[in-house]
């Protein structure tokens, strides 16, 4: 996928409890990976801090715009299993942040390898 395909990205990130990242991770992974694909889609990516503020994840979703968002987010609150991972991954996250960022095209990146 090319960095203008979605131009508004949902950036998220969640601070987790020290040392529970990979209990965070795998309740993640096993309860809301399966109702986010079924109604956010594809995800752009999942990153954890290296440098900075640690115990930190992070999660990409791509969006057309901003009613997409608003849709693909009230389909993902009304699933039927959001609350079972709601109440799993409570006592794991300490903090949450939502951004959403825009794509900005840049010419001069045309013919550096970056599809536009």
């Amino acid at each position: 996928m090319n960095y203008l395909e979605k131009p508004l990205i949902d950036h998220r990130i969640y601070t987790i409890k020290l040392r529970k990242m990979g209990e965070f991770l795998e309740v993640f992974d096993r309860l809301a990976m399966p109702l986010l694909l079924q109604t956010l889609g594809h995800p752009v990516g999942f990153y954890t801090s290296l440098v900075g503020p640690q115990n930190q994840f992070v999660h990409l979703w791509g969006y057309d715009d901003l009613a997409d968002y608003e849709r693909r987010c009230k389909a993902r609150d009304a699933h039927p299993d959001f609350p079972a991972y709601l109440s799993a991954s409570e006592h794991l996250i300490t903090a949450q942040e939502t951004r959403l960022i825009r794509a900005v095209e840049m010419p001069s990146l045309r013919g550096h390898g970056l599809k536009l």
